[in-house]
């Protein structure tokens, strides 16, 4: 069974035992976390849409770890103006779960 879930603006497809990173929950390790916005959930031909979220579906997940994203580089240029170069980097900050149930 899978679900499509909605959290930190995004949207995941998830099944149970998968290990993904999310956009920062500001949890511990070991946390225990319910993901609440559903959007999809099933398998083969017996699958539920929401409108837009499933009633009473859950998944639940447990917090592996939290980190940091590789850099990106933002440069600006704009040509024959020497005065114009700019150079930025970021570093996006995640938090990695481990889904542990579906449940519709």
């Amino acid at each position: 069974m899978y679900a499509v879930i909605k959290t930190g603006g995004k949207q995941y497809r998830v099944r149970q035992g998968q290990t993904l990173r999310v956009e920062s929950l500001n949890l511990n390790d070991g946390d225990k976390v319910e993901f609440d916005q559903v959007l999809m959930v099933g398998e083969g031909d017996s699958i539920k849409l929401g409108a837009p979220v499933v009633e009473g579906a859950k998944v639940a997940a447990t917090v592996i770890g939290n980190g940091r994203g590789k850099k990106v580089t933002i440069i600006k240029f704009r040509r024959r103006k020497n005065k114009s170069r700019s150079k930025q980097g970021h570093r996006q900050n995640y938090t990695e779960v481990e889904i542990t149930g579906i449940s519709a």
